[in-house]
């Protein structure tokens, strides 16, 4: 069975780890400074055999924080769902490569902390994604077979890419947009999966709301370049260490939306890139759908018979 770990502030002020039975906290009895640690020095090992009976600490009564912690990697994948494409004005079909980027790992945040949204921005926008948590080290390239996951990964968890598309898009900077503290909302659960419930992500139903409006809702399996594939390709590029944390993008539903076709053809022939962009930025600010200060943003991750359930993420936006 699945193990749903999480990281919190207990109340007496010190940080614990502990897996989740209905409601409560079964503390484990060793700390754990990094999800590094936690993965390779018997932290993953030991919440796998606490029980019921030791869950003595009520859910509500600690403070969630981030399952993976600030000194790991925040890596990421874009346009990796198809809808998401089309949304975008691109087709599927025509996606010739994996897109990597990184967001700071400074801006980790726990899944019910309050998402500042800076002074300058004004196209904040919201995108649910799974994240995939490695959990052995990974210096060469490998070759990662669609039924052999486990073997290379610890979990998943809940991560909402937090963008200021105002940042983002004009300006061509992805890490720039995606970056500031507290865009990166993670947890609640680092869900630890045994090897035959990893071949059950793409079952994995995604639900994004604001302020109880449903903006995404879709399945894992819509990804286009697969968790097995995008380990393989990273493993060629870099080293991955246990913690390590792939966001792997993000279904349609955003705020940000691609214009019409005769709107890009009018912007190409007559506008500059520069008033094209301010355009942009100005009906982006009377758009609803993008985030304002009080909207609240709720978030679940899980399959529809419940047997995996990643928990459920609440973030309020606030005026820095």
């Amino acid at each position: 069975m699945s193990t749903p770990v999480v990281r919190y502030l207990d109340p007496q002020g010190a940080i614990r780890w502990g897996v989740v039975f209905a409601g409560a906290i079964a503390p484990l009895p060793q700390a754990y400074e990094t999800t590094a640690d936690f993965i390779s020095n018997g932290g993953a090992a030991a919440a796998r055999l606490m029980t019921a009976q030791q869950a003595t600490t009520p859910l509500d009564a600690v403070t969630l924080l981030a399952p993976i912690t600030g000194n790991q990697q925040f890596l990421c994948q874009g346009v990796n769902y198809a809808s998401h494409v089309r949304e975008s004005g691109l087709d599927p079909a025509q996606i010739p490569f994996n897109m990597f980027f990184t967001k700071a790992s400074s801006s980790l945040t726990g899944p019910n902390a309050d998402v500042k949204r800076p002074a300058h921005v004004r196209l904040l926008d919201y995108e649910i994604e799974l994240g995939l948590v490695i959990g052995r080290p990974i210096t060469n390239a490998v070759s990662v077979a669609p039924d052999r996951l486990h073997e290379w990964l610890a979990g998943v968890t809940i991560v909402n890419d937090v963008s200021a598309r105002d940042v983002q898009l004009p300006q061509g900077q992805f890490y720039k947009g995606k970056s500031y503290r507290g865009f990166g909302p993670v947890g609640p659960y680092l869900l630890l999966l045994e090897p035959q419930e990893w071949l059950r992500w793409p079952q994995l139903h995604m639900r994004l709301a604001v302020n109880g409006q449903i903006r995404q809702d879709a399945y894992c399996d819509e990804m286009i370049y697969k968790p097995h594939q995008t380990l393989s390709e990273y493993s060629a590029l870099q080293d991955l260490m246990p913690g390590d944390l792939i966001a792997t993008g993000t279904p349609a539903g955003c705020a940000a939306r691609a214009p019409g076709r005769l709107q890009m053809l009018a912007a190409k022939v007559l506008l500059s890139e520069r008033k094209k962009w301010q355009i942009f930025v100005k009906r982006g600010g009377i758009d609803p759908a993008f985030l304002k200060p009080h909207d609240v943003m709720t978030l679940s991750i899980r399959t529809d018979d419940g047997a995996l359930d990643l928990g459920e993420q609440c973030s309020k936006v606030v005026a820095a």
